[in-house]
């Protein structure tokens, strides 16, 4: 049998079942990414290739977060992300520290209709003491800018500000610090940034804790999964 005939027998039915095969596998929804303090669109780069292979739309933002307020900074990151996504179709939220309270300060301002999941880890939901701490010194104001200087639990603090959640939120919060100066200023359990009961919000719908820094916890496999698991399910697995 020659090579033409070969394709047109075998290969050709093939290829034509491939596009109902990725079509299967893929969603229209879309997942916006939000990084943190200090941080780049690269944080979450692990994050959007995974949510990319499980068939999401990904939208990783990259905005300034230290030369702006939280109040400049919410509008610009959340409407480039949403610019990013599809039309008509559920818009989830993966976010890391600054990025949870960006969204929920943009939320309580704004509707995004097409809300779906949201997930946020390690966020200063009841804000940081490492803020409280260290906010008059010139190199951490350098450092953080305007909207670290916001993450505190005082006065000025926007976290402390803000009301419950009434969207899905899942919230993963680390237990590890690599970090033990800026620890002692945090009660334990603590990520080296915020502690754990910190990043609690009222009006969650679920919450774990797994044993990563508050750098590096959106890279690990465990929460990548469990990132996953919420935005698919509305829930947490059992065991982290």
């Amino acid at each position: 049998m020659c090579m033409t005939k070969v394709v047109q027998r075998f290969l050709y039915p093939v290829l034509l079942l491939l596009p109902n095969f990725v079509n299967a596998s893929s969603t229209e929804e879309c997942v916006i990414l939000l990084h943190g303090m200090v941080r780049t669109s690269a944080s979450m780069g692990r994050m959007e290739h995974a949510l990319e292979e499980a068939g999401y739309n990904v939208a990783n933002v990259n905005y300034p977060s230290r030369d702006l307020n939280i109040q400049e900074l919410a509008p610009i990151a959340i409407e480039q992300g949403l610019s990013g996504c599809p039309e008509n179709n559920d818009i989830h939220f993966v976010t890391h520290s600054l990025g949870g309270i960006l969204l929920r300060y943009y939320l309580a301002h704004h509707t995004i209709p097409q809300l779906g999941r949201v997930v946020m880890l390690a966020p200063p939901n009841k804000g940081s003491q490492v803020v409280d701490r260290l906010k008059d010194m010139p190199l951490f104001k350098a450092v953080n800018g305007p909207a670290g200087l916001q993450l505190g639990t005082g006065g000025n603090s926007i976290p402390a500000a803000l009301g419950p959640v009434d969207f899905e939120t899942g919230v993963i919060a680390g237990t590890k610090t690599v970090n033990p100066i800026l620890s002692r200023f945090l009660p334990n359990p603590d990520d080296g940034k915020v502690s754990v009961d910190n990043t609690k919000v009222d009006g969650m719908t679920d919450f774990i804790t797994v044993p990563h820094s508050h750098p590096f916890i959106m890279r690990a496999p465990v929460v990548i999964e469990q990132t996953i698991t919420f935005i698919q399910t509305g829930r947490f697995s059992q065991s982290p």
